[in-house]
């Protein structure tokens, strides 16, 4: 819409403007019979309007631009998550349902789709031309970008940030299918195929739960620990008080994919109020995609929505 917008303010003003140019280059031309003997050197109504006018037209692109940009980068509440990991050379998607490919990423057509996306290495970026999408995607962070498939097919994927000597090669493909189709390949067996049993292809929370023992999470954070540990049961989608800069106040923080990502990788920067900051981190010690895991883990036992 802002493309129309501004492309419509800029052919009236083009033909305005240069209409006017001409009109006067010939109304004034030298040896005209046009009357000179009344011209003035200020006009104040003609002033403000020039001022006015444009000063009105980019407060409303700026609007609409505001608008936009809203849109963009909040996702529905339905979107569907998918997760990419970045690395040299390649992209590594999961879904939480368990399926998981190499430089490919099925969607499904007509359902947004939300993309969480994190580097094991150095910066990438995620492109996808036809849907008019690039996000970079970087180490030790998360970003997210999300998108309405709206066409069947199969569309390039590229990475468009320079990551080492084969980043040329570090591509693949974005297939759209039809709902019943991509429902079809989603509950496919873990070698790829199309067929066999979702029982067999166990979910990211399911691996999450896994990991979450394997790293002896639970021996803080379980029901049953007689460590005091803050409880991650319904943590997810609220918001945790949190001891601020100074040691003393308490602030709230929302409970969301950036929050539980840092209190693994950095527990000391968030230390929930009431508790010491005694966790170790687990930086270079988990793998993202086993992390993506564990967080899938902590978001399916809490709550998606509501404030705590």
């Amino acid at each position: 819409m802002v493309f129309f917008v501004l492309m419509a303010i800029t052919v009236f003003f083009t033909f305005t403007i240069g209409f006017t140019v001409i009109f006067f280059a010939i109304r004034y031309r030298k040896g005209s019979s046009a009357d000179r003997s009344h011209a003035f050197s200020s006009n104040l109504k003609l002033e403000i309007a020039w001022m006015g006018i444009p000063l009105v037209i980019v407060l409303g692109i700026f609007a609409i631009g505001t608008q936009v940009f809203v849109e963009m980068f909040i996702p529905p509440k339905d979107a569907t998550p998918i997760y990419v990991v970045g690395k040299q050379w390649m992209w590594k998607v999961q879904h939480p349902q368990g399926r998981s490919e190499i430089n490919e990423i099925h969607l499904p057509l007509g359902k947004p789709v939300k993309l969480i996306m994190t580097s094991q290495d150095v910066i990438h970026s995620f492109y996808i031309p036809a849907f008019r999408m690039k996000q970079d995607v970087l180490p030790g962070r998360l970003t997210s970008e999300w998108f309405l498939p709206d066409r069947v097919g199969r569309y390039h994927l590229f990475c468009a940030e320079y990551c080492g000597t084969e980043h040329s090669r570090m591509g693949g493909w974005a297939v759209v299918m039809e709902p019943a189709d991509f429902d079809k390949w989603l509950k496919g067996s873990p070698d790829g195929s199309a067929s066999g049993s979702s029982d067999a292809m166990p979910s990211m929370a399911s691996s999450g739960a896994k990991l979450f023992e394997k790293y002896h999470c639970t021996g803080c954070h379980g029901a049953n620990s007689e460590f005091k540990a803050p409880k991650l049961d319904g943590v997810y989608g609220g918001q945790v008080p949190i001891m601020a800069a100074n040691g003393k106040d308490v602030i709230f923080v929302d409970a969301d994919d950036r929050y539980i990502r840092d209190s693994v990788l950095l527990p000391k920067s968030q230390v929930v109020a009431g508790f010491e900051p005694v966790m170790p981190s687990y930086k270079d010690v988990i793998k993202e995609e086993e992390l993506l895991q564990i967080m899938e883990y902590i978001k399916s036992i809490g709550r998606k929505e509501g404030v705590r």
